[in-house]
């Protein structure tokens, strides 16, 4: 047959093992193969080896810079070259008695073959990169019917907490791209947004956690880099997938392509109805000195509805062989109603009960965003010589209006409007064979507005959090950076600078705060492969956090009366030094790969819980405000290995582990205000912690009677303590079943989420410290429950095994410019 898959190939050389007599003498075969017009290098292009005496049938494949290197006998070998949708390459039957170097292939695209039938590959893999790790979705059943956060809490090395927060290797501090920039996917508030972006819309995970300067160098942990499908193959082609699940969640999702040799038109839709119940409950015991004073006890039941449709429609049109440009639309326009039903209960300490209360909170959230998005790629020449520039403009409104029933009824109401406007150049300049230099520009320019406003009869003045904030944020970077491979060791140097200007007004109480600072940012990453089977990297970065509008507005959310959390219009950014050590090492059926990671911050952001006084129900109540605010410094350690494990084809076990251990250091001075008089009592807090945790993950895929196909994964997170709080484990497992029918043109998923029930949030908090507590809080919270989804999915002119290229014009990874 014309196109042999990977399965077939490997199973061929598995043959060839264990036919071919032992020999002492191998040569290796070397070579690249690339794109006639366009010199892009071809990954996963397949190399075939005929052995024309033992009629034994070997090979490979391209990596992503098209090289390939085949160990074999010495023998007399019949070689071509293939890649879907070019024409095959066969060289002369040849005798090869020593190492042989085919040089530099250049294959032409089969234009008789450009309406042939796709192929879409849905296999899980990891691919190591000088900069960063790359997790395929691929078939990954456990997210099926789920979102983007579901498919983020299943990487190796992310966690994704009850409230949607992502975080790499334990720290928060992690910034979120959608195809290699800021996006308006993410949102005004990225959890939210995060959980209405359909997983089926996400080709592959890029984990970067040594950046390198051509991103940016915002997010102290690192980066997550989100892929979307883009359908890039040739012909029209596409799928349609619908779930049903309970608790209540709806989903339905297209996806279209069309591609000719001038044109490629792509589109994603989604529609998403869902309901999600939660809980959260909390036992606060207040103290004087050390004898308890009162219990107040909060159950409150949360219910999530959400509504909306999202969609992204592109077009890129290639102008000739070696340039194109592309344009994108993307539209989301969603409608959640969330309600918080509380009862409170007071009791003293004989238990006699004191106070009973039923606080609901009704909140209606809309949320619209459209996004224009303009790219242009030229490939200069045929050396590799590039040019991209990139064009961004986006509008995100949120507005949400809450009712609060209670002994004292509220009204609340929240109108955001953010602007976003995005510029990017970047050039590529290769140099000889193995060296590659780049450059590039990116300005950001952010102008948000955020009007609050709070109206309760009853409500102290004093404690009015009503405000209206205005927050503009410029910031311009320019960047370069040189690598270079040298037989086995590789190396990427750069440095990146970056202009910041931060204009923030409080208009309701006349503040203004304006911060400008420029830094420089140096990158390092080094890379050795020790043999076709271990290779080492090594990189530094330097990073920093800038403190997001969420984070600097003041206002206090009112789902408690005693437990509120706000912002702090006073942060100034997080800078981390970061360093990390890799191995990747196979073993036959038996890869892994680990991480050796230090990072040391300076003026770092963390959440705290403070005290405060205020008059609850005519009495004076200790009442707990968890803020942000700059600590002195934290150092980070710790280390990670994912392990893949193909038992046979029909047996795969993988599975990750990541501990680490951190020491932050810092004092917080704030003031208790009494409520009687006003008089202000200065409260220092000490932050000084040293502590560690960890998590793992457990994956096993197999294949059952009737070719049914089986996944469990295990998500085991170990407890953490800080300064001020107590969090015991979690333990969850997601099942899923899945079955193709139609002729393999379709396939079912049977889907179950947190199988048990057990993804509960269990933290003992203390304010204003361990040492000497006034408050102690028992919380217990759960997002979101057992889920069980059915997702079917169908397929037109679309394989579902194979690989997929790219198309001529465009061979991009998507995300990230060139990789070296």
């Amino acid at each position: 047959m014309k196109k042999i898959t990977l399965l077939l190939l490997c199973l061929l050389t598995s043959t060839y093992l264990l036919a071919q007599k032992p020999s002492n003498e191998t040569i290796s075969i070397t070579g690249k193969v690339v794109d006639a017009n366009t010199n892009q290098p071809l990954e996963y292009a397949t190399v075939v080896l005929k052995n024309t005496e033992t009629q034994v049938v070997s090979g490979g494949i391209t990596d992503q810079t098209g090289s390939f290197n085949i160990k074999n006998p010495i023998g007399t070998y019949e070689i071509s070259v293939e890649f879907i949708s070019f024409k095959t390459i066969k060289y002369p039957v040849q005798e090869i008695l020593s190492n042989k170097n085919l040089g530099t292939i250049k294959l032409y695209e089969d234009t008789s073959s450009l309406d042939e039938v796709v192929f879409i590959a849905e296999k899980s893999t990891v691919d190591i990169r000088l900069d960063k790790k790359i997790y395929n979705v691929g078939k990954d059943m456990t997210v099926k019917g789920g979102s983007a956060s579901d498919v983020l809490d299943n990487v190796p090395s992310v966690d994704v907490d009850p409230e949607g927060i992502v975080s790499l290797r334990g720290s928060e501090n992690v910034r979120i791209l959608i195809d290699g920039k800021p996006s308006a996917l993410v949102g005004l508030s990225g959890a939210d947004a995060l959980k209405q972006l359909p997983s089926d819309a996400i080709e592959r995970v890029e984990v970067i956690t040594s950046p390198s300067a051509r991103y940016d160098s915002e997010g102290t942990a690192g980066i997550l880099n989100i892929i979307l499908r883009k359908g890039k193959a040739s012909g029209f082609n596409g799928s349609v997938n619908v779930t049903a699940g309970d608790p209540k969640n709806y989903q339905a999702g297209v996806n279209l392509n069309l591609r000719t040799e001038k044109i490629n038109v792509f589109s994603n839709l989604g529609y998403n109805n869902s309901r999600s119940p939660g809980i959260y409950d909390s036992d606060i015991t207040y103290l004087t000195g050390n004898v308890v004073d009162s219990i107040r006890v909060e159950n409150r039941d949360n219910e999530r509805l959400r509504k909306g449709f999202n969609a992204n429609f592109g077009l890129e049109y290639y102008l000739n062989k070696k340039s194109s440009i592309t344009g994108t639309i993307f539209v989301r326009d969603s409608n959640n109603d969330n309600v918080s039903i509380n009862n409170i209960s007071s009791f003293d300490t004989s238990e006699n009960n004191l106070y009973n209360s039923l606080r609901i909170q009704d909140e209606s959230e809309k949320d619209q965003t459209l996004q224009f998005s303009l790219n242009y790629t030229n490939n200069l020449d045929d050396k590799g010589q590039k040019l991209t520039v990139d064009l961004q403009h986006s509008a995100s409104s949120e507005n949400e209006f809450a009712i609060i029933t209670d002994t004292n009824p509220e009204t609340n109401t929240t109108n955001e409007l953010s602007i976003d406007n995005l510029v990017q150049a970047d050039y590529v300049l290769p140099i000889g064979e193995n060296s590659q230099f780049e450059a590039g520009y990116r300005g950001s320019f952010q102008d948000l507005s955020s009007n609050y406003l709070v109206v309760a009869p009853n409500l102290d003045p004093a404690y009015n959090p009503s405000n209206n904030l205005e927050f503009i944020q410029n910031v311009n970077a320019f960047y370069t950076q040189f690598g270079s491979k040298i037989n086995k060791f590789s190396y990427l140097l750069g440095l990146r600078a970056e202009i910041t200007n931060i204009d923030i007004q409080l208009l309701n109480n006349n503040e203004n705060y304006n911060k400008n600072y420029t830094d420089l940012f140096p990158t390092v990453n080094f890379g050795y492969e020790l043999n076709d089977d271990q290779s080492f990297t090594l990189g530094y970065s330097k990073r920093l956090r800038r403190p997001s509008s969420r984070y600097l507005n003041p206002f206090e959310s009112r789902e408690s009366e005693v437990i509120f959390s706000k912002g702090n219009v006073d942060l100034d950014p997080t800078y981390t030094n970061s360093f990390d050590l890799g191995y990747l090492n196979t073993w036959g059926k038996l890869t892994l790969n680990s991480s050796i990671y230090y990072q040391h911050s300076t003026n770092n952001i963390s959440r705290v819980n403070s005290q405060d006084v205020r008059f609850v129900n005519g009495k004076e109540t200790n009442v707990i405000i968890r803020q942000p605010i700059n600590l002195a410094s934290e150092d980070r350690s710790g280390f990670e290995f994912t392990a893949n494990y193909n038992a046979s084809r029909k047996v795969r076990f993988s599975g990750s582990f990541n501990y680490y251990q951190f020491e932050t250091e810092g004092e917080y001075t704030y003031n208790v205000t009494d409520p009687n008089n006003g008089n202000l009592t200065p409260i220092t807090q000490n932050f000084d912690t040293k502590n560690d945790s960890w998590f793992t993950r457990f994956d096993a895929k197999i294949t059952l009677p009737w070719d049914i196909q089986s996944q469990t994964r295990v998500f085991y997170y170990g407890p953490k303590n800080d300064a001020q709080s107590e969090r015991e484990g979690i333990l969850s497992t997601n099942i899923a079943l899945s079955k193709d029918i139609l002729k393999d043109k379709g396939t079912l998923v049977l889907n179950v989420s947190d199988l048990f029930n057990s993804r509960k949030y269990q933290v003992v908090g203390y304010a204003p410290s361990k040492e000497n507590p006034t408050n102690i809080t028992d919380q217990t919270f759960q997002r979101r429950m057992r889920q069980v989804s059915l997702t079917f999915t169908y397929r037109f002119n679309q394989s579902k095994n194979q690989k997929d290229r790219k198309p001529a014009g465009n061979r991009e990874d998507d995300g990230g410019g060139d990789e070296f």
